[in-house]
């Protein structure tokens, strides 16, 4: 909200992300608020890396401009640090395994115990809000007014959320994969001015973020920002207490 605050809402947003991820809520809550401002007019610039979560909010735009460089990530949920889609087909093969033969049951009980209960039916609303979400935006905003925005939603979804085919959630999708999937994808070096300038934005603050104890930062053209820092803590060195020779 401070950096949008007192922006022309009518000329659209260029938001340049570089972000490896976050929650799921936080993704939707801030796609929905940066829509009612600029009227669902934004184009997404990723210099580098927009991940997880950030590849949702890129997939809410009407356009993501990627360099050779840049990349995307999937967008399998993760909850408690562990992959969604993983647990559930742990648990599958688990079931699996032991209807086969009861006795590995053993072998399988010291994983199971660790899922508390509800936890599996949490992996599957996270892993069907995350396809709901990405592929309404694409609907709605990338392939607005398009006759085949439906299957086109549905075949980008699919892509991005497939465990089996990324193996891991850090997986780097680059251009040409983005546009296999069928994402409206530019490329930042078909304009050289742009590519300059993004690429001097983001070194700059890859700079602060490398060097300050910064980890975030929210900034317009006009300055306006919002910054979050590690904490520093400095431990002086004790004092020694002069030696005193015990009296007699």
């Amino acid at each position: 909200m401070n950096a949008v605050y007192g922006l022309d809402k009518t000329v659209g947003l260029d938001l340049i992300l570089h972000t490896p991820g976050g929650s799921i809520a936080s993704a939707e809550s801030i796609v929905n608020y940066l829509h009612l401002m600029f009227h669902k007019d934004i184009r997404v610039i990723v210099p580098q890396v927009a991940m997880s979560a950030g590849t949702m909010i890129a997939c809410s735009s009407r356009e993501i401009i990627l360099g050779k460089q840049s990349s995307l990530g999937p967008i399998d949920p993760q909850l408690r640090d562990l992959p969604a889609q993983g647990v559930l087909n742990e648990f599958k093969q688990a079931l699996n395994e032991i209807k086969l033969d009861p006795d590995a049951i053993q072998a399988w009980r010291c994983i199971l115990q660790q899922y508390h209960p509800t936890f599996l039916g949490q992996c599957q609303q996270a892993i069907d809000w995350t396809k709901a979400f990405v592929a309404d935006q694409l609907r709605d905003v990338m392939f607005k007014n398009d006759p085949d925005a439906v299957a086109k939603s549905q075949r980008i979804v699919d892509g991005l959320s497939d465990a089996d085919e990324h193996k891991s959630h850090e997986r780097h999708i680059p251009i040409a994969k983005c546009r296999d999937l069928g994402l409206n994808v530019v490329a930042l070096e078909d304009d050289e001015e742009l590519q300059e300038l993004v690429l001097t934005v983001h070194h700059c603050y890859m700079f602060v973020l490398m060097n300050t104890g910064t980890f975030k930062i929210i900034e317009n053209h006009k300055g306006a920002a919002f910054t979050k820092q590690l904490q520093m803590q400095i431990q002086l060195p004790t004092q020694e207490m002069p030696y005193r020779k015990r009296p007699n």
